[in-house]
């Protein structure tokens, strides 16, 4: 099945906002993807993730992603993209692409003669787009994060839970009348 002329992710833009600073826990060491244990008593300070996610203040942008041409690649529906104006894209980026009066974000690959390029999707029902200089095109900045909304609202409510909860050490103390 050849979805090549839907092959259009509708995005939506958005400034990155820097106002004020939204410090979250940082524990001090890292997570093992295996057996769970109480971080709570390994809190080590306060990250912001601007901080972590944005090097070019000036010049990034948060982009909603709409369609599931990317999904192999890990970039859903739904899904939020860090986009970088300033980082020059290079052969292999994840890209924010203008292409004809449409944007999209795809895979950017150059053609080894140089004289065209290539926005390859990661979902084997869509085409790749060629694009030379007969298409109106501009790689509009290089995508540096993505956020899966999923997995932030369940690590923020995992975050706002564990503020409330005792260390695992935490014993309470009970007193008696003598």
């Amino acid at each position: 099945m050849n979805k090549n002329n839907d092959n259009k992710i509708r995005l939506t833009f958005h400034p990155a906002e820097f106002g004020a600073k939204m410090p979250i826990p940082l524990a001090e060491q890292s997570v093992k993807a295996g057996f769970p244990s109480p971080a709570q008593d390994y809190m080590e300070g306060e990250i912001d993730l601007n901080d972590i996610l944005v090097r070019h203040r000036e010049a990034t942008f948060y982009v909603r992603v709409s369609g599931d041409s990317m999904q192999d690649a890990g970039i859903l529906d739904g899904d939020l993209a860090i986009v970088d104006r300033q980082i020059e894209p290079s052969n292999g980026n994840f890209v924010i692409a203008f292409v004809d009066g449409e944007f999209t974000i795809k895979q950017f690959k150059m053609d080894e003669s140089g004289a065209f390029g290539w926005l390859i999707p990661w979902n084997k029902n869509f085409s790749p787009i060629r694009v030379d200089e007969t298409n109106r095109f501009m790689i509009w900045g290089v995508v540096t994060y993505v956020i899966h909304p999923e997995f932030l609202i369940s690590f923020l409510i995992y975050v706002l839970l564990m503020s409330f909860m005792p260390p695992a050490s935490y014993t309470p103390q009970v007193r008696t009348r003598g």
